[in-house]
């Protein structure tokens, strides 16, 4: 088996080794997300995101990007410990660190295959659709499990331990 933390790669890695899938036909698979306590919800999307393809990179938000999308008490888990446990799926093959709001740059640079998000995002509004669209790339919407979100879990986790 393959060393978990082998997959934790560079922006310029991930670039190369798209580059090298391409030119061998095969296709990578892009997602991205804050993945902030990992829950079954994730692991289902990222599951499902793997098999539309050969390879599956993840893309996950730095500390500080969460903080600016989700306020000051996020991430709950930072971003060495989540880099950690995604690298330990079997469906995650790479993953690398971003620190812009968006993934956008990286997805231009990457140019994945196909392009991945859950169903809380509409087609029309992911970010990266048109770059992977004008590469001949597909977006696939995974919906997702009911009732499963980080937020949720840390409301639940904060009612049961305040009272």
């Amino acid at each position: 088996m393959r060393d978990p933390r082998r997959k934790i790669v560079s922006r310029t890695a991930l670039e190369r080794i798209a580059r090298r899938m391409e030119g061998e036909g095969k296709r990578l698979v892009l997602s991205n997300g804050c993945f902030d306590l990992l829950h079954s919800g994730h692991v289902r999307l990222l599951t499902r995101a793997r098999r539309l393809g050969d390879a599956l990179a993840v893309a996950v938000n730095s500390d500080r990007s969460v903080r600016r999308l989700k306020g000051p008490g996020r991430p709950v888990v930072g971003q060495r410990e989540r880099l950690e446990v995604l690298s330990a799926l079997e469906a995650v093959d790479y993953l690398v660190l971003f620190g812009e709001s968006t993934p956008e740059a990286l997805i231009r640079k990457v140019r994945p295959h196909i392009l991945v998000k859950g169903g809380d995002w509409r087609r029309l509004r992911i970010i990266g659709r048109e770059t992977v669209e004008a590469g001949g790339g597909r977006v696939q919407v995974i919906p997702l499990r009911k009732g499963f979100s980080t937020s949720r879990l840390i409301r639940r986790i904060l009612s049961r331990f305040s009272r």
